[in-house]
């Protein structure tokens, strides 16, 4: 069989089916793209997507099969995001590979706009777009902003440290590159550093658009989901770190609410968009960076990500 000249996986992260179906929906209906594969890896505690296999039988749905998640989808890991889409990644069989997220939904031209900036750029292992906010209430709204906020349009079009998983094409063989990366668990920014440092460019263009739409998330969903995240990050970047260094980590997290939020705050001040709903947001900003900062404090401490 031949290769398909892309791959998508969507990654659960809410778990949600009606989520997914919007998602797959956005995808099935994309407009300008050659034929494409859609990959959709789940664990047990999100099998309920499975019911839409019938209405959507383009669709690939990989399980996750000899771990136990369940213990991660009540909030004490993270690993299997990042194990599904490892998981994901592993079965793309297209010489491109883009990924999104359940709770994305992609304009009509998402995938022939990722694929159209990958080849005006020969040098770049991936591209990446914009991420709008697509959800209802200021819950959804101070997600987005904390989660998505610097990739709100404008963004300027050219090469960036910074792209997010929930809307960027790789080139197979760049990721193939860079393999000893993502293999075991996928992680966006130890990949990103492995692609730059093969010298590949990472680039970032304004004309692709997903919409991020957290609307049903819950306060105690989105509290927990700080903690988890960002204990996982910080104990990542500090995982061959000596004591000194994660402590000298740790002293700076209680600066990070004022820190994250002002940064949130002038983005957007920045851009001249969605001023009045963030100034609105912005309390729950606060708080969300408040307990973002909790999680990284307890990532520096341990020097653990799960």
């Amino acid at each position: 069989m031949n290769e398909p000249e892309l791959s998508v996986v969507v990654a659960l992260i809410s778990g949600r089916t009606a989520d997914l179906e919007r998602c797959l929906a956005a995808l099935r209906a994309q407009e300008g793209a050659p034929p494409f594969e859609i990959l959709v890896p789940y664990d047990a505690p999100c099998a309920g997507v499975l019911e839409l296999r019938s209405r959507c039988p383009e669709v690939k749905f990989i399980e996750l099969a000899g771990v136990d998640t369940r213990a991660a989808r009540a909030g004490a890991s993270r690993e299997h995001h990042d194990t599904l889409r490892t998981l994901g990644l592993r079965a793309a069989r297209g010489r491109h590979v883009a990924l999104t997220e359940d709770h994305a939904r992609a304009e009509p031209r998402w995938c022939a706009g990722l694929l159209q900036a990958l080849e005006e750029r020969p040098k770049a292992g991936c591209a990446g777009g914009a991420v709008e906010c697509g959800g209802a209430g200021l819950l959804a709204v101070a997600v987005w902003l904390c989660d998505f906020g610097r990739y709100q349009n404008p963004l300027p079009e050219g090469p960036t440290w910074f792209v997010s998983d929930s809307s960027i094409c790789y080139r197979r063989a760049a990721l193939d590159a860079v393999a000893d990366g993502w293999r075991n668990d996928y992680r966006e920014t130890d990949v990103h550093g492995a692609l730059a440092a093969k010298g590949f460019e990472l680039w970032l263009t304004p004309r692709v658009v997903v919409w991020q739409d957290r609307s049903a998330l819950t306060l105690r969903q989105a509290w927990k989901e700080r903690i988890v995240w960002d204990r996982s990050y910080a104990g990542s970047r500090v995982a061959r770190a000596g004591a000194g260094r994660r402590l000298v980590c740790a002293a700076f997290t209680p600066a990070l609410p004022f820190l994250l939020t002002a940064r949130v705050v002038k983005g957007v001040l920045r851009k001249k968009r969605l001023v009045g709903r963030t100034l609105l947001a912005s309390p729950l900003v606060f708080l969300l960076s408040a307990v973002q900062a909790i999680g990284e404090l307890a990532g520096y401490l341990t020097g653990q990500s799960r």
